[in-house]
């Protein structure tokens, strides 16, 4: 019987112990490393992506395809839709020349709307959650980083925002916008709805986010490398970009990814409820609208933009408890 002896080097000796897959690595590599193991978090971050890049191709898709969002192809071309004003083929007039059907009454391509749709969502939801992360993010450091009286009057600023309910009150204050910088005798414009959405979203989801950064601010501030900084005489600007600034981009960037799909969500309720985009811009919001008055005779409008909601805002609330996971692998599910 040979028994097994173990391997040596070329100099003898026993081999050396294999390396730590981890030894060496950044921070931001070994976050990259342990999302990259993530099965969930890989496929969330596919479909998201597929989805911006929809969003960000629209005008090469409609050029491709065909078709625009605007044109009512129902009325222009006889024998699509009935004297209903419903699509004469069934499934909502799917074909291979309206691939997702087209709407009913005014006849407009239901794909090229959703394409549009996304893009007009991803784009408003983008940049209120850009603009919520930076007031986040001053008004978070400043809070637990000044202390005092500045804590406290931020702290009150705070709980009255949260306490705000705001989808009434964004119903409420929509139109006398409308009223203050359009005459009743003129249309409204788009950019003033898209910006006026914007802030409105931004003013009443803030709040969240600086109260969690100040939490951790209060916190990192106690720290021995944010008391050796004073020691060493550095300015508040200096301790707060380069000591604790780096240690809140966790936070950040995990409350972010869960902002967007809410935004998104809020977005297409507005538009719903009569307050959001106008026609004719493409949006989620009044595709469910148009597909509630009309599901009985043509359920197939409804379901597309149904669908790709719903994946997108799963799609993405995974995705963030990923990245969280991979940045914090403590944390468990």
């Amino acid at each position: 019987m040979t028994i097994p002896m173990p391997a040596v080097t070329e100099h003898g000796g026993a081999p050396a112990p294999k390396a730590p897959e981890t030894v060496g690595r950044s921070p931001g590599r070994l976050m990259w490393l342990r999302f990259r193991r993530d099965r969930t978090g890989m496929a969330s971050a596919g479909i998201v992506l597929f989805f911006f890049l929809v969003a960000a191709l629209a005008p090469a898709i409609s050029s491709v395809y065909g078709k625009d969002p605007y044109t009512l192809y129902g009325q222009d071309a006889p024998g699509l839709l009935n004297e209903y004003g419903y699509p004469v083929l069934p499934n909502g007039g799917i074909s291979s020349e309206f691939w997702f059907g087209i709407e009913p009454a005014l006849g407009r391509d239901v794909f090229m709307q959703l394409v549009y749709g996304i893009r007009t969502s991803l784009l408003i939801a983008a940049a209120a959650t850009v603009l919520i992360v930076v007031i986040g993010i001053v008004l978070g450091i400043v809070a637990g980083y000044a202390g005092g009286r500045t804590d406290y009057t931020i702290g009150r600023v705070i709980d009255i925002t949260l306490s705000f309910p705001a989808t009434l009150f964004i119903i409420a204050f929509m139109p006398v916008v409308e009223n203050l910088f359009v005459s009743p005798d003129e249309e409204t414009p788009v950019w003033l709805r898209a910006v006026t959405l914007v802030i409105m979203l931004s003013a009443f989801q803030w709040a969240g986010l600086a109260r969690l950064l100040r939490g951790q601010v209060l916190s990192l501030r106690e720290r021995e490398f944010v008391e050796a900084a004073r020691v060493t005489g550095a300015s508040p600007a200096r301790i707060v970009f380069k000591e604790l600034l780096p240690n809140l981009w966790t936070p950040i960037l995990v409350q972010a990814t869960l902002l967007l799909p809410a935004l998104v969500t809020a977005e297409t309720a507005l538009s719903f409820l009569g307050v959001g985009m106008i026609e004719p811009i493409p949006d989620w919001g009044r595709m469910f609208l148009r597909g509630t008055q009309v599901y009985q005779s043509d359920i197939t409008y409804l379901i597309f933009p149904g669908a790709a909601l719903v994946i997108f805002v799963i799609a993405f609330n995974l995705l963030g408890d990923s990245v969280r996971d991979a940045f914090d692998p403590k944390i468990k599910r």
